[in-house]
Parts: structure tokens; C-alpha cells; sequence
């Protein structure tokens, strides 16, 4: 019943506009303000969406807004609905299906994270340059099942997910903005409580360079599905074992802060996609 699903879902927003997404955005929490740049917006509340569901996660607006921004057609998530707010793992990645059945080959995806290098500072950026998706490794993850062969292939491929032409646009789009993009390794946990030390501590020695509470299913939906995908970390506390106890006001805080310059990463980069499909 999959597909059929995703087509229902995808009949409902292809009803309200004539807009053919390219591209599809994830926006975590407190960065969903950047679809209010939308030129020709159409927005929907997930609510009316079928599969789709409410966030009840503050900073997450659950509305699907679709539009221009940087000059690329664009469907924009403000805000996702989590695993550990009781959904499935099919549940919190069918929003993933249903951008791509719009007609989305591209994924950014955005979230709040806690940094584990000591060297790095709250409001950091960092691209994912690959993943550890620890509750699918333990068998929630959303491919389980029945595979339909036209959503995509029994195995997916993970090696090199995160590499692809879009990467040098968000290292060249950071430095014409001034600042330096980190990059490294994203581990997602099931959350919803912060880490403890020891966690923290196993963390570091696997290698993880930020921890959150999202995105790895997504990214293994889209990759499932043959979409390129970009993503990025905000460093919103440094998550280190003899540090201060993670709290979601200082998440949302450090998101707010850095609203600017995320936004315009993300502008700049949608820009230089434009510039690369006219050229």
C-alpha cells in the first residue's frame, strides 16, 4: 500500500498548486523561517496532508510550503515529525517519498545537533560527510518490509551517499559568506533524552562528530529512492562528557543566532544550482 500512499499524498499537494518541485528541504528546529522567503508560496498544513503528521516538538511548524527560492522551485518541510514521537520509521520518511513522487531529485536536509569535537563552537555548520544510523542498525529502519521496486532497489548502496557535485557548491558558498564549513560524521539516536557521559563517550570513540535525534532515515529514503542528497548539522551545544547538561531552549536559541547565515548557505547554494542547470 505504499505507493499507493504516496500517490494519494501526492495528489492532495499537486491539487493546491502547479508548482513542480526540484528540490525538497528539511528544516529543523527554529531554521523553518527561511520558507517565509518564498516567492509564490503555496503552504499547507501537514494536517491536510494524508500520512503526514504534526510535530508536537516546539520550533516545528508542520506546514509543507512550496515556491521559488535562489531561483530553484523548491518544497519545503517546516519542521518533521520524529521517531521518538511514536512514529514509525515509514511514517517519519513518507514526507521523503512524497517530495520525491512531486518530482524532487535533490534533498537538503537540516537539523539541530549536538557537537562532539571540544575544538568546535556553538553555531557551527557542518555538512554531513557520512552517517551512523544507530536505530536502524538494530532494525528500525524504514526499508524493512516488503521492497516495491518502484520506490527503489532491495539493497541501497550507502558508500559515498554524501558526495556528489553539490558538495563544492556548500564549501564555495560557505566561503564567499566568510566562514568555514565543518564537515564530518552525523550519528543519529533515537532520543528523545540527551546522551549521558558514557554515551557521549562511546560516541567520540566511534569516530561521530555530531549526534542528533533525526535525518539518517531520511537520508536513507532519499538514497533509496535515487535522490542526491546534501545535509547539514547546526551545532547547538557542545555535547562533550564532562560538559553542561543538552537543553532544548539552548538549542532553539543557538538556531535563532544563526538563522542568518543558515539561510544563506542554504540561499547561496540553491543559487549556484540555478546557475549550474542555466550554464
Amino acid at each position: 500500500m505504499l505507493y499507493e500512499d504516496i500517490e494519494t499524498a501526492r495528489a492532495v499537494v499537486a491539487a493546491r498548486t502547479s508548482l513542480m518541485p526540484r528540490v525538497g528541504l528539511i528544516l529543523g528546529s527554529g531554521l523553518g523561517s527561511l520558507a517565509d522567503e518564498l516567492a509564490d508560496a503555496t503552504v499547507i498544513p501537514y494536517a491536510e496532508i494524508p500520512g503526514f503528521f504534526t510535530s508536537q516538538v516546539h520550533g516545528h511548524r508542520s506546514e509543507l510550503a512550496l515556491g521559488h527560492l535562489g531561483g530553484q522551485p523548491v518544497a519545503v518541510m517546516r519542521g518533521r515529525f520524529h521517531f521518538y514521537e511514536g512514529h514509525t520509521m515509514q511514517q517519519v520518511t513518507f514526507p521523503v517519498r512524497v517530495m520525491r513522487a512531486l518530482g524532487c531529485h535533490t534533498l537538503i536536509a537540516t537539523n539541530a545537533a549536538g557537537g562532539l569535537r571540544p575544538d568546535w563552537q556553538v553555531g557551527d555548520i557542518m555538512r554531513l560527510n557520512d552517517q551512523i544510523f544507530l536505530p536502524g542498525m538494530v532494525g528500525q529502519h524504514p526499508l524493512i518490509g516488503h521492497n516495491d521496486e518502484r520506490l527503489g532497489p532491495r539493497f541501497p548502496a550507502m558508500v559515498g551517499a554524501f558526495e556528489n557535485e553539490l558538495v563544492p557548491m556548500a564549501r564555495d558558498t560557505a566561503a564567499s559568506l566568510g566562514f568555514t564549513l565543518r564537515e564530518g560524521v552525523y550519528c543519529m539516536l533515537s532520543g528523545p533524552h540527551f546522551e549521558s557521559a558514557a554515551e557521549l563517550r562511546m560516541l567520540q570513540r566511534l569516530g561521530v562528530d555530531a549526534v542528533g535525534m533525526s535525518t539518517a532515515p531520511e537520508i536513507m529514503v532519499a538514497r533509496h529512492g535515487g535522490m542526491r542528497v546534501l545535509a547539514f548539522s547546526l551545532i547547538t551545544n557542545l555535547a562533550l562528557p564532562d560538559g553542561a547538561p543538552a537543553n532544548h531552549e539552548e538549542v532553539l536559541e543557538a538556531g535563532e543566532a544563526a538563522k542568518p547565515r543558515f539561510g544563506a548557505l542554504l540561499r547561496g547554494i540553491l543559487e549556484r544550482m540555478t546557475k549550474a542547470d542555466t550554464a
